[in-house]
């Protein structure tokens, strides 16, 4: 049942007149200002850390917001998320993946897309707060991982369901996309990125992980293949695809989660958008607005996006939990 016909975004500012533009303007443009957190640094058993940034305000309820690929607790679209949600009454905990604080993680591995056992970590400490609601969100890679966590084990009632936007539930077809002409700049992008990780752990580690071909690396498929299959127990980059996407856990779902994907994301395909178990799902809300791009979703004149105030209305009309605005001058 619970595929949402109408979707409430309808079209973006002007001047964001196309899929790239929605996507590549709020990445680049849109900043959060100001310090918001306070770091917790979580030793981890075996021998690595991860970087906790809370926001708290004594509530008894919290969110969680986990980043996407080569993201962080610093980029925009979490911290706009970790302060709408302090300024309505939630305490926050926006966390890292390993190497993406800022600092390094110190083992040869870093993270991947279905890397639910740091999560679950991630999850525990949170646990330890005592609180009476939590409540996950996560854009692109977070919400694949999320929805992951959700469907594999149950949890205490605490954890009341899931807001997730621009999921790559289907990682093979979410990499054919990334290998079409007109979006290997996002493909590239990220590469620029990881391939700099791997020469700083080939100089930490040699011997475990190696720099030889780095400079001639094309795509996606090879870096999987040479380094997050092995660097992660995975047979092979097919294996990864196989055992990490996130569509085959989503029947095993057993508390409210929407995931908001755009039809003309350019990262993600039609099998991104799991209609069919949506449809036969109580607990899988699934809207699929035409407009929107990658974490996107911008809102004419407004500081906030539409994936905030979903969030928030989905949260109070599936959860049963309210606002609680405590702060005046909050921009609508």
């Amino acid at each position: 049942m619970p595929v949402i016909k109408k979707s409430e975004y309808k079209k973006p500012p002007f001047y964001l007149f196309n899929a790239h533009l929605e996507t590549i303007v709020p990445s680049m443009f849109f900043k959060e200002p100001g310090d918001l957190y306070e770091r917790e640094r979580l030793e981890l058993g075996d021998g690595d850390f991860l970087d906790l940034d809370w926001i708290k305000n004594n509530k008894n309820r919290c969110i969680v917001i986990t980043h996407g690929l080569e993201g962080g607790s610093e980029r925009y679209y979490v911290k706009r998320t970790a302060k709408f949600f302090r300024d309505r009454g939630w305490d926050v905990m926006a966390w890292n993946c390993r190497s993406c604080s800022g600092e390094m993680n110190r083992l040869p591995r870093f993270y991947h897309h279905g890397d639910t056992e740091d999560l679950s970590v991630v999850i525990d400490r949170v646990m330890e707060e005592g609180y009476e609601s939590v409540v996950l969100v996560g854009y692109s890679m977070g919400g694949s991982m999320s929805l992951k966590y959700l469907g594999e084990q149950s949890r205490a009632s605490e954890i009341k369901g899931g807001v997730f936007f621009s999921v790559p539930c289907d990682l093979r077809d979410s990499a054919i996309q990334l290998l079409k002409r007109e979006n290997r700049l996002y493909e590239q992008r990220f590469l620029k990125k990881l391939v700099e990780k791997i020469r700083i752990k080939a100089e930490a580690h040699p011997g475990v992980v190696s720099s030889e071909g780095l400079d001639s690396l094309q795509d996606f498929d090879t870096f999987h293949d040479r380094y997050t299959a092995p660097l992660h127990g995975f047979q092979s980059k097919d294996d990864f695809f196989a055992s990490a996407t996130c569509d085959q856990y989503l029947p095993g779902i057993s508390v409210p989660v929407l995931i908001v994907n755009a039809q003309n994301d350019p990262m993600l395909g039609p099998a991104c958008s799991p209609y069919d178990i949506a449809h036969q799902s109580e607990f899988v809300y699934l809207e699929t607005p035409k407009k929107g791009g990658h974490v996107g979703f911008t809102l004419p004149g407004n500081a906030y996006s539409y994936m905030e105030k979903r969030a928030e209305a989905f949260i109070h009309e599936q959860l049963g939990i309210s606002p609680s605005v405590e702060n005046s001058e909050i921009q609508s």
